[in-house]
């Protein structure tokens, strides 16, 4: 299949999730170094769902430089910080509580708002401005890397098939109200933040991903949340999967080195 894109996903398939874990792990350590050389520090924003399970490979890394990171949350569910669907504890349990980054570093939702989700996103934009707008110049934040999963229906973040957020073309953070997937108030980055960072990075593994992710980069056209992420140039956007998600794409891949 021919891609118009001249920069055009690149798509790693790793034969089991085991691999992809190590080589993603390698991978960010790399993009984070990178920025830490150019900038000082290393800004990125996480996605929730399984994605916290495939980051353990930089538990103990001797190269990660904690307290260089800054992170934020690509979408969050509107409920407390220990509430089962919070992508925040997730991403706690999973990786934070097991490294020292600072927690002044983690950038969660402010708990205190849950009541009031349009403020709610409108605290998390300013919190986006805080980091960004006195160290760049650009219209969007831009981040070093976006890591994001895909569910089966195509949505990335909590931007859905259909949904109006789709369109979004001005704020950097918007809200949610009917969710399709529960819970049913989120908050998410939109996609000029999406789409300005210098690297995204979608991570997809597993059975249940083979039919959504040959969709995707097969048919691209077909306008999927997920197929709608495409980084602005200079930007990259990679793809890391395990061949068992990959059985039925065509897109071809790539050898996986850095």
């Amino acid at each position: 299949m021919s891609h118009p894109d001249p920069n055009p996903p690149i798509l790693y398939s790793f034969p089991a999730k085991a691999d992809l874990v190590e080589h993603l792990a390698t991978f960010v350590v790399k993009k984070q170094l990178e920025a830490i050389n150019r900038k000082g520090r290393f800004t990125l924003a996480l996605s929730g769902g399984s994605l916290p399970d495939t980051l353990g490979g930089l538990i103990g890394h001797s190269s990660v430089k904690w307290d260089k990171w800054h992170v934020f949350y690509v979408d969050e569910r509107v409920v407390p910080h220990d509430h089962p669907d919070s992508n925040h504890l997730a991403c706690t349990d999973k990786l934070f509580s097991k490294v020292p980054i600072p927690k002044e570093n983690i950038h969660p939702i402010d708990a205190t708002l849950l009541d009031n989700i349009e403020e709610l996103a409108d605290e998390y934009e300013k919190e986006l401005i805080r980091e960004f707008a006195s160290k760049d110049s650009a219209r969007f934040p831009v981040f070093d890397l976006i890591l994001l999963g895909m569910g089966p229906d195509g949505h990335t973040a909590s931007l859905f098939p259909g949904h109006s957020l789709l369109s979004e073309e001005d704020r950097w953070v918007a809200y949610i109200e009917d969710s399709p997937k529960p819970p049913p108030k989120r908050i998410t980055l939109t996609y000029p933040v999406i789409n300005h960072a210098a690297i995204v990075a979608f991570v997809a593994t597993g059975k249940g991903k083979q039919d959504i992710l040959a969709t995707v980069l097969d048919n691209p056209d077909e306008g999927l949340p997920s197929s709608r992420v495409r980084p602005v140039s200079p930007g990259h956007l990679y793809w890391f999967v395990d061949d068992e998600a990959a059985v039925k794409v065509s897109y071809p891949r790539t050898p996986f080195t850095l």
